[in-house]
């Protein structure tokens, strides 16, 4: 790895999944961060690029920070495609196809460009929710971070998927969708099917949708570490949980209250 200027600050990438909740959440991270200082590039899909444009004041409310830019990839979708809805599954297919080359591709152009000043992008930190950045940040020997705004309950579900492919708990048997699910760890007094993401219906665990899910929460422990929007007192008991599996997770929530 090439050598840094140590009087530079860290310059984080920061890329989240092509939807307006996730872009919205990572982008008070992103806030954070250049208030403390560090240079940030935000990643943004062309269509998201333009809606932030179009719908919110993200160029005025950055503009303090010098060490801030917004950069773009593309997602392989039509400009007309929805992106939302039952189209939503789509997008998860086509960005990780098609957004691999293209993210290795700007950090090798980022390596280029910063040659003379050494201050290259040196931390990726993603959205959990697709895992291709692994595979490019390990090939560059960047330190990778993962980041998820929904709350622990909600990342332990996803960490628990092959304990209740195990126990019969999935797929459904029958309709009842306020069936307990009792193959959750620290959930089993509350948790009920109906609280779990749609995809965990599918009726076939071979399911395309369902296998893509079940593979990139496979690949979470990969990160270096987890950083999740929420905070002890809230999730405490479901946060030794998920350490089981991710030993450094770093909560920093609630956001909105920080920015």
């Amino acid at each position: 790895m090439d050598r840094l200027r140590l009087d530079l600050p860290p310059h984080i990438l920061i890329f989240p999944f092509p939807a307006s909740s996730h872009v919205g959440s990572m982008l008070k991270l992103a806030e954070l961060l250049c208030h403390g200082g560090l240079h940030v590039t935000f990643l943004v899909t062309h269509y998201i690029h333009g809606r932030l444009l179009r719908h919110s004041d993200v160029q005025s409310r950055f503009s303090p920070y010098s060490g801030f830019r917004l950069q773009t990839i593309s997602d392989g979708l039509p400009e007309d495609d929805p992106r939302s809805g039952d189209k939503i599954m789509d997008l998860f297919h086509s960005f990780g196809a098609t957004a691999r080359p293209h993210f290795r591709e700007l950090l090798v152009s980022n390596r280029q460009q910063n040659c003379d000043t050494q201050n290259p992008i040196n931390c990726i930190l993603a959205d959990l929710l697709f895992s291709f950045p692994i595979d490019v940040a390990e090939e560059f020997e960047i330190p990778f971070i993962y980041f998820k705004a929904p709350s622990t309950c909600n990342l332990w579900v996803y960490f628990c998927v092959h304990k209740l492919v195990e126990a019969g708990e999935l797929p459904f048997k029958g309709t009842n969708l306020d069936a307990p699910i009792a193959s959750v760890p620290g959930m089993e007094r509350f948790l009920r099917r109906c609280d779990l993401p749609s995809f965990f219906r599918a009726q076939d665990v071979e399911d395309r949708d369902f296998q893509m899910i079940l593979n990139e929460t496979l690949q979470i422990p990969r990160a270096k570490a987890l950083i999740l929007n929420t905070f002890e007192d809230l999730e405490g008991p479901i946060l030794a949980h998920a350490r089981s599996v991710c030993p450094k997770i770093y909560t920093i929530g609630p956001l909105h209250t920080h920015t």
